[in-house]
């Protein structure tokens, strides 16, 4: 790293590139420039830490160029406080320099940084979902897969044409609810989707602000299905409303789950660990969702793995410390907390 070149953002700037820069850890998530800068400078911690770890994916440009930006995705590791490690941070700077110099746009950036140690490859649905809402910011047309998943939701197709959708074609139409009739259908046809379709629509679902329609519609399919104990369909319609501008709604819906037995099952606990970490913000419902951790047989380590991952969270550290003061608890939980530091 030189004097000049300190942090990422002054490398691309460096470099003559526009960019921007998104946590695809937990769900995508733009981050500005001046929160980007705090958590570069480590004035502010990463503010959706997981496993560890920041997960970003640097989407950059020439300003001269026509072709479609560059991305890196980047996994650097965080400290105790979830602040950046700023060493990891140098050290990849520094090999990129190295490697490219400041051209690292054109072709001869091609390939250069596949061995990086902080280069990884999101998920199949990850990157599916970070490749629509990137065609979606640069105005860019969708993926070939678009028009034929369109055409499924509004009813065109055979039944059976589920079989044939693609992963990418799900996650542009997710990304474009707003087209057409794209909100309508979806409406229409999300209670009565095969779970083939359902499963990776979720995944997609998960990162897009749907509207309020559609959120009453999933807290109304989840509360069914904690009637109906079907655990997959109440998972979908979960991942499905987690970022869901009606809070409000997502809320009552944690608290439904939360009063139900299938919250003592491990995947839902984790899936609102992983996608519903804002509704624990609220004591009581984190003090029921721990306990219920606590009391999980069916998967070792369950409970130290989730408050691992909601202490790291920033915005809820404070919370769950407090837990360890709280008189009120279980003796289950009690014994939960003691092995942690056991």
């Amino acid at each position: 790293m030189t004097a000049q070149i300190s942090t990422l953002g002054e490398l691309l700037s460096a470099a003559g590139t526009q960019w921007r820069a998104y946590d695809i850890g937990r769900r995508i998530t733009k981050l500005d420039k001046k929160q980007f800068a705090q958590i570069e400078s480590t004035s502010t911690p990463y503010p959706y830490p997981l496993a560890g770890h920041a997960f970003l994916a640097i989407q950059f440009w020439d300003n001269n160029a026509t072709l479609d930006p560059y991305v890196w995705f980047l996994k650097f590791p965080l400290d105790e406080q979830s602040k950046l490690v700023a060493a990891s941070r140098d050290h990849f700077a520094n090999m990129v320099v190295e490697a490219l110099g400041t051209e690292i746009t054109g072709e001869q950036a091609q390939g250069k940084l596949d061995n990086n140690p902080y280069v990884f490859t999101p998920n199949a649905n990850k990157l599916a979902a970070f490749n629509a809402l990137l065609k979606r910011e640069i105005n860019r047309p969708a993926s070939q897969y678009y028009e034929y998943a369109e055409h499924y939701f509004a009813g065109n197709l055979p039944e059976d044409a589920w079989q044939t959708l693609a992963v990418q074609g799900l996650a542009d139409f997710a990304f474009r609810l707003d087209h057409g009739k794209n909100a309508e259908h979806l409406n229409a046809s999300w209670s009565s989707l095969p779970m083939p379709v359902k499963q990776p629509l979720s995944a997609m679902l998960e990162h897009v602000a749907g509207n309020t329609q559609f959120s009453e519609l999933l807290y109304k399919d989840c509360i069914t299905a904690l009637k109906n104990k079907q655990l997959d369909v109440l998972i979908c319609n979960l991942r499905a409303l987690s970022a869901s501008k009606a809070q409000g709604l997502l809320l009552q819906t944690v608290d439904q789950i939360l009063a139900d037995e299938l919250a003592n099952e491990a995947d839902v606990l984790l899936t609102l660990t992983g996608r519903c970490w804002s509704a624990f913000r609220e004591q009581s419902r984190l003090f029921i969702l721990l306990d219920k951790a606590a009391h999980n047989t069916q998967v070792d380590g369950l409970f130290t793995s989730i408050f691992a991952d909601l202490v790291a969270i920033p915005s809820l550290r404070p919370h769950v410390l407090s837990i360890l003061r709280a008189e009120n608890r279980s003796e289950t939980l009690s014994r939960a907390i003691g092995r942690l530091f056991s």
